[in-house]
């Protein structure tokens, strides 16, 4: 069994379950200043929106950083004792996938970063592994990589929160 991480919080769920406002609520519990840790890239209009709703439902206080691709040396960027929202792991790694970076070694990289944090860290991912298996080699790969990742951050977390339509389900 892994070393556990004291102040390590994972929050998975579908899409539009509620993770980002659960998981900006469990760090505005801490007081500001905040890091917003935001991964998405903005390739259409679309993106662009949902990036700004984001944005705009959070209070001042946050600092946001754009990590599409450099997540643990973000997470390492950050000022000691600053609570951090990591949002989301999944769109991470489909950049890393897209980009064609080795999956396993970002993993590591990205846990070890976590470890060295000392203040409360959140982090944000899409379970994808509830439905059929996908038709597609990149789709089951995305697929199968999430549950990798999501797996070794829950071994390791203090706490693990499942969300289902808005309710936090606490799994660990």
């Amino acid at each position: 069994m892994p070393n556990e991480i004291s102040h390590l919080t994972l929050v998975l769920g579908g899409a539009r379950s509620g993770k980002s406002r659960h998981a900006e609520a469990l760090i505005e519990a801490c007081p500001a200043p905040w890091s917003y840790i935001a991964t998405a890239q903005a390739y259409d209009d679309e993106m662009r929106a949902r990036i700004a709703e984001h944005r705009a439902r959070r209070p001042a206080g946050w600092q946001t950083v754009d990590a599409p691709l450099e997540l643990a040396e973000a997470i390492a960027a950050q000022p000691a004792g600053r609570p951090i929202l990591v949002d989301c792991l999944t769109l991470w790694l489909t950049n890393l996938i897209l980009a064609e970076r080795d999956t396993a070694a970002a993993r590591e990289v990205l846990i070890a970063a976590c470890e060295r944090v000392t203040a409360p860290l959140v982090l944000v991912g899409n379970e994808v592994g509830l439905g059929i298996v996908p038709e597609n080699a990149l789709a089951r790969r995305f697929r199968d990589e999430a549950g990798r990742l999501h797996q070794a951050l829950a071994a390791r977390a203090a706490s693990v929160v499942f969300m289902v339509a808005g309710l936090p389900m606490r799994v660990k």
